[in-house]
Parts: C-alpha cells; structure tokens; sequence
C-alpha cells in the first residue's frame, strides 16, 4: 500500500496547541499603571514648561483686566522656548510688544513671578508726567489705564512723575493697568526678556469667594 503523503493530523494540532499554551511574559497590570502615569507626569511637565502655564491672579495691579481670582493661561511659546532652571533661550520666535500682557521673573526677588503689560520696548524713551505716560515725547493713550486714586495731578513720587529713561537692549518696561496701585518698571527697573515666561491669553476660571463665587461673566475671556 502506498504511504499517504498527508502528515499525520496529530502534527499540525499539537503544534498549535503548543504555540497557543506557551507562557507570555506580560506586563502586570500595576506596571502598566506606573508607566501611565509616569508617561502623563512627563507630558504635563513638557507643556507646562514649553507650551502653557495656568497662573492665579493674587492682587489688584491688573485691575479692571485682570481680577484677584482669574485663573489664566500663559502661552510660554510665544517668545520662543525658555529653558528651565537656566532661564536663557534656546529659540526666539518673536519679542514681546507693546500693550503684551506678559508674566515674568521678578528682579527684585527671582522666586515670585510677576504679571504687568508691557509699556516699553527697547529703545524707547519712557516719561511719565502727573500720571500720564509718554512714549518717545507723545503721550500714550492707553485705554487699559486705571485710576484708583483720580487721574488729577500726582505726586512727586516715580509713580507719576518718572524718567525720562530709554528702555536698554533686551529689556522691556511694564507697568500694572491699576497705575495707582502697581509695583512695577517705575520703581524697581527693567525686565530682562530672557526672564519674560510668557504671554497671558486666557481666562480659564474666575473665583471670588468674598462676592459672587464664580464669576461666570469672565470665564473664557481673551486677554488684552
């Protein structure tokens, strides 16, 4: 009798069945978790260093744009990328303008982060004359400027009355909206652009526990 040439239909099945039973080195599911969240630590960091940065407003220098309770956004983009720790540039894509709401490393005290709108930038002369700002020898009509003391005549301190100084290369002057209650460029200098972090674009959320709570009104403004 001639050999079947079919193979032994025993062959084929106990291989699959040793190929369907052989043991898998798989991930438990703890790890799995652990690098989840690692990877998601990771990715919030990057953003939050490279992209954009949440801030709360804490005081009233930015009065009526900004108010004590605004959470914003900050685009750390928008200047180009800072490095961490160092705080030099590693790409410049753009210099902060003028009537840019920027937040930055404040000179007196590099642990604080201040936000101000920037009024000078380099090479412009800066002179502020009972209150009113002048930019280059004309008078800057700013329609962010706030009062909380009048706009009449002010006293002889830098707050109405400064300069003229001209603005340095690689630096900018800022001032708060709340001219008459803001610590800013008129009393303690310059802001290096390697310390600017950001533009403010967005607000995110609004609280204010001592009135209305939310303040829905605000929530998803633009800034400007």
């Amino acid at each position: 009798m001639q050999a079947s040439l079919e193979p032994s239909p025993l062959t084929p099945t106990h291989g699959l069945e040793s190929i369907a039973t052989a043991p898998r080195h798989t991930k438990s599911a703890v790890r799995e978790y652990v690098e989840a969240v690692a990877l998601a630590v990771l990715l919030a960091m990057v953003i939050r260093t490279f992209v954009v940065q949440a801030f709360k407003i804490p005081s009233g220098s930015m009065l009526p744009t900004l108010e004590v309770g605004d959470h914003i956004l900050v685009n750390k983009f928008a200047y180009g990328v800072r490095l961490p720790l160092l705080g030099t540039r590693l790409l410049n894509v753009g210099a902060p303008r003028r009537n840019d709401i920027v937040v930055f490393v404040y000179p007196v005290d590099p642990t604080k982060d201040f936000i101000k709108r920037v009024v000078g930038v380099p090479g412009d002369v800066i002179q502020i004359r009972n209150k009113h700002v002048y930019i280059n020898g004309e008078v800057w009509d700013d329609p962010h400027a706030y009062f909380a003391d009048g706009s009449a005549l002010g006293s002889g301190s830098p707050r109405d009355m400064y300069g003229p100084v001209t603005v340095p290369e690689g630096q900018i002057f800022v001032m708060g909206d709340n001219r008459d209650r803001s610590y800013d460029s008129r009393f303690w200098g310059f802001v290096d652009l390697d310390e600017v972090k950001g533009k403010a674009f967005f607000i995110y959320w609004s609280w204010d526990g001592r009135d209305r709570w939310v303040r829905w009104d605000r929530v998803g403004e633009l800034i400007q």
